[in-house]
Order: structure tokens, then C-alpha cells, then sequence
């Protein structure tokens, strides 16, 4: 047990140390964070040895998991279904581009230009055409922008992107099956029955028990995460529908809505954060800075090419139009699950995966720090 506490006590230092950057360098906490987490796994891997941070052990990747899956569900519940569907031109253009072209132009550079399999390929052009809802929502929760709708617009668009990262990976890897459908049904069942249920709950016990509200969002989340695994998806998608069904009524409680980020923000999410940094492997980036670059050139620059004309019909505003796209350059979430998910799968190597996370996290940091000059 004194293990869990020391490994604990480290990754909190750490988080601490990315705080304390984040104030003095006026970025955003959770980009410090991956940059921390990459910089302790490198120096921990050259000094002690691999898995020195304790980064693969089962309770760390849980909690991380959960923070994922929280700041996922808080973006949703951010949305106004309302304000989406007066614009939904926007989101799902916005999205469905921003999912096209870096997935095809990825795939395409990887393959005749890095010369990879086409597997391999095909798994680049997944894992780089990715928008990172934690990072987008981490960022406008300090910048005061997940209340407008122009933040609002930009989550939403994050769902779409993400929403056709899932499905290509599905359709590509991990042929449906009969669970994908008992899946399906489940989630659907779930997502009708959630808004009608939740507020008589609420209503009759949350001013009775302490935290139902909590203990109910939980218990929600983790309940259809388990079974997006057992399906072979991800528990972060379907928590990010049920934030945005729940929206309604979880906004009416501002101090609920303060309480859940701060579990995530303070306890949670710095696991996911540092853990994301952390698994990348420096001496593979530093063997082939070339890879990088191209892979990284490839995914900044299809989502720049594709999406400044396409923003440029709904934001008049020079800033705005290059802000909305910078932030969909971004890319953590759902570009590290792709790349862990064909590792695991041998589809690509330890160095390839390298490669890929080294990219999803420099997409994380650079083209959100420069969205900060909009």
C-alpha cells in the first residue's frame, strides 16, 4: 500500500510543478501538465527505468481513465442542445471536415511518404484527424469561453470530429459485432430514459442524501463505460451524449457544476494529463525528428487548409475564424486511445506509436498556445 501512496504522492508533485509553470508562463495547466509528464517519463526511463512513474500500473490508468471520461461528460454538459441546433450547419460541416482531411492527408503521408503499412497508415490518419475535447474544454474553462455560444459551437463540432474518429476505427479495426449492437440499444435505451429519469430522482433525494447528484452521474458514467468497452469502443463517447442530455438540469445548480470540476480539475484529470506525457518515448523522436515533423506537418496543415475557408463562412472575425481552427488542430483524447489501440494490436510499432502520441501532444500544446494570440 505504501507503494500506491509514493507513486501518488509523485504524480501530485508533478501536477504541482505543472500549476506552478502554468501561473508563471500564463499557459494552460493541462498543456503543462503533458509537457511535465513527458519530461518526468524521460528523465524517470534514463535514471530508474522503465515504468519507473508506475504509468501502466491498472489503479493509475483507471483514475486517468476517469478523469477523461468526467472532463468529457462536463464539456457535454457545457452544450445547450438548443443553441446547437440553431447552428448545426456549423457544427457539423465544422466537424466533419475536421475529420476528413487530416485523416485522409495523415494517412496518405504516412503511407508514400514515411512508407508505412497501410494498416499502419490507416491508423495515423485516424489517430492524428482527432480533436481533443479535454484539452479545448480544460483551455475555455479558463479563458471563460465554454459559456458562450461561439465556445459552445466549437465543443460541439469537437463532439462531431471525435464522434467520426470512432466510427472509422471501428469500421477499420474492430469489425461490428453482436455486442456493438446490445451497445447501440443499450445506449439509446439510456439516453431516452436520462432526462425523463434524473430530474424526479434529483428532485426526491437530492436535497435528502448527500452528493446524490454526484453519486448518480457516477454511477451513469461508469455504467455505460463498461459496457462501450465490453463493445470494444470507448467510455468517453457515450459520456459526452449524456452530459449534453443532462445539460439542463445540471445547469439549474451552479454549486453542483462546481463541485464535479473541481474533483476532476484538482484529483482526476492531472493523472490523465501527466499519463498521456509520460508514455511518449523521447529516444525514438530524437532517432527520427523527421517523422515527427512530417506527421505533424501533415496534421496541422490539412486541418488549417480544410478548415479556414469553412470557418470563414460562419466568423466574419479574423481572430475568431483562426482561433475555432487552431483549437480543432488540437488533438490528445482520442489520438492517444487510436495509437495505444493499435500498439496493442500490433498494428504499429513502439516506435510508430512513439511518433504518433509525440504528435497528438505537440498538437496539444503548440497550436493552442499560438490560439492564445487570438
Amino acid at each position: 500500500m505504501e507503494q500506491t501512496f509514493a507513486i501518488a504522492a509523485l504524480w501530485f508533485g508533478l501536477a504541482l510543478v505543472a500549476t506552478a509553470l502554468s501561473a508563471r508562463l500564463a499557459v494552460s495547466g493541462a498543456l503543462l501538465e503533458i509537457v511535465v509528464g513527458a519530461a518526468a517519463g524521460a528523465l524517470a526511463t534514463r535514471f530508474v527505468g522503465p515504468d519507473a512513474l508506475g504509468a501502466k500500473l491498472p489503479w493509475v490508468t483507471f483514475v486517468s481513465s476517469t478523469g477523461a471520461v468526467l472532463l468529457t461528460f462536463l464539456a457535454g454538459a457545457e452544450l445547450d442542445p438548443g443553441t446547437l441546433r440553431a447552428r448545426w450547419r456549423e457544427v457539423l460541416s465544422v466537424g466533419l471536415v475536421s475529420f476528413a482531411a487530416p485523416f485522409l492527408g495523415c494517412a496518405a503521408i504516412a503511407r508514400f511518404v514515411l512508407d508505412w503499412s497501410w494498416p499502419a497508415s490507416w491508423l495515423a490518419g485516424i489517430a492524428l484527424s482527432t480533436t481533443s475535447m479535454a484539452v479545448v474544454y480544460a483551455v475555455m474553462l479558463e479563458t471563460g469561453l465554454n459559456k458562450t455560444a461561439f465556445g459552445k459551437g466549437i465543443l460541439g463540432a469537437c463532439f462531431v470530429t471525435d464522434l467520426g474518429t470512432v466510427i472509422a476505427l471501428g469500421l477499420l479495426f474492430a469489425p461490428f459485432s453482436w455486442r456493438t449492437g446490445v451497445f447501440v440499444v443499450a445506449c439509446v435505451g439510456a439516453f431516452v430514459l436520462l432526462p425523463a429519469v434524473t430530474p424526479r430522482l434529483v428532485n426526491h433525494y437530492a436535497n435528502r442524501t448527500a452528493a446524490f447528484r454526484t453519486k448518480w452521474v457516477l454511477f451513469i458514467l461508469f455504467g455505460l463505460g463498461a459496457l462501450a468497452l465490453w463493445a470494444g469502443s470507448e467510455a468517453v463517447l457515450p459520456a459526452y451524449i449524456a452530459g449534453m442530455l443532462l445539460s439542463k438540469d445540471l445547469a439549474q445548480d451552479h454549486q453542483f457544476i462546481r463541485r464535479l470540476r473541481t474533483l476532476t480539475i484538482g484529483f482526476l484529470s492531472p493523472f490523465y494529463f501527466l499519463r498521456a506525457g509520460s508514455l511518449v518515448s523521447v529516444p525514438a523522436l530524437v532517432a527520427a525528428p523527421l517523422v515527427f515533423l512530417a506527421l505533424f506537418g501533415a496534421k496541422v496543415g490539412t486541418k488549417i487548409f480544410g478548415l479556414v475557408p469553412l470557418v470563414g463562412v460562419f466568423r466574419s472575425r479574423r481572430d475568431e475564424r483562426w482561433y475555432y481552427t487552431l483549437l480543432m488542430s488540437t488533438g490528445l483524447t482520442f489520438g492517444t486511445i487510436s495509437a495505444l489501440f493499435g500498439l496493442t494490436h500490433g498494428i504499429v510499432t513502439q516506435e510508430q506509436y512513439s511518433h504518433l502520441v509525440a504528435v497528438v501532444i505537440g498538437s496539444a500544446v503548440i497550436p493552442t498556445v499560438i490560439a492564445g494570440a487570438f
